[in-house]
């Protein structure tokens, strides 16, 4: 049977020089996701096994750091099977699905850096109303919308690719994008493009502009206040501008490299696509580990054997 005479299954064409650089390409790839798994898991379990760390800000560090190990998850296994198969082909459930992932993924981490920036700013700009405005409670209300929201949005788009018909098979990626996908079709597909750009727009503008405007706010109070306020304000902001800058430049070359026609060599298409899902998640837990003193201060225990305290 032609497997794809009904585009049942995909082909992902966007691997350079699979056939000379295959194993190199495995090595590099597995060695990646290995340090993710491991950096993400360590800080994360020590966080969830030091009560001096059940705090909001810590909270939402285990959450956008889990958010990376769901993104990681939705792209790594399926490239590290690719990288070793003669033909790399994907069911196209499989496709929309790994899709709906990736996008959700890069949409709550927008999201729940928004989250953060709120903790932030409310720690430094309104010390007095934090107990009340940034409860436990009110933390796992706001984690849960950082994952629905962008589950929602995300699941229309998937429903309307999924209801396209294909007419072709081969997706110029190493992994599946709605876009790409669309781009498919024998059909109209405006629709799908101007749903998908208005997803794009609310969930990354809407953080963004808050993101901005919290910090503004931040860099005013610390303007007004001792060296030492402004010190201990940038020990805790820091590793979160940090990240935020660094996948917001990460989204924008995906954003641009999905929808590049241009005719260039295939190596950087290949870069800019996996950026989203290797930069964040490898830099996040490296920043959050070093810069935060609580956190460091532990996981050195662990790597030096001594006792965690609670």
């Amino acid at each position: 049977m032609d497997y794809f005479t009904n585009a049942t299954y995909l082909t992902l064409e966007g691997h350079v020089e699979l056939e000379k650089y295959r194993y190199v390409y495995f090595i590099i790839t597995l060695a990646v996701y290995v340090f993710i798994l491991l950096f993400n898991i360590v800080v994360i379990y020590v966080i969830f096994t030091n009560k001096r760390l059940h705090e909001p800000m810590y909270i939402f560090i285990a959450a956008l750091l889990f958010n990376s190990l769901f993104g990681s998850i939705a792209l790594y296994p399926k490239l590290l099977s690719d990288l070793l198969s003669e033909q790399q082909v994907i069911s196209y459930h499989g496709c929309v699905l790994q899709a709906f992932c990736i996008y959700t993924y890069a949409s709550s981490e927008f999201t729940l850096l928004s989250a953060m920036a709120f903790d932030r700013y409310v720690s430094i700009c309104k010390p007095l109303q934090y107990a009340t405005l940034v409860k436990m409670s009110t933390v796992k209300k706001v984690l849960v919308l950082c994952w629905f929201l962008p589950s929602c949005e995300n699941g229309i788009v998937t429903i309307l690719t999924y209801q396209l018909h294909l007419c072709k098979s081969k997706l110029n990626r190493i992994y599946c994008t709605n876009y790409s996908i669309a781009k498919l079709s024998c059909g109209d597909i405006s629709a799908n493009n101007s749903f998908g750009l208005f997803v794009l727009g609310i969930a990354v503008f809407p953080p963004v502009i808050f993101i901005v405007f919290s910090y503004i706010r931040i860099l005013a109070v610390c303007l007004k206040n001792s060296k030492d306020f402004r010190g201990k304000a940038l020990q805790t902001c820091l590793p979160h501008l940090l990240i935020f800058i660094s996948f917001g430049i990460t989204s924008c070359f995906e954003v641009i490299n999905n929808r590049l026609e241009a005719n260039i060599p295939q190596i950087i298409p290949m870069i800019l696509s996996v950026e989203i899902v290797v930069v964040p998640p490898l830099i996040n837990p490296i920043i959050y580990g070093l810069k935060l003193q609580e956190i460091f201060t532990r996981i050195k225990q662990i790597i030096l054997g001594g006792k965690t305290p609670m």
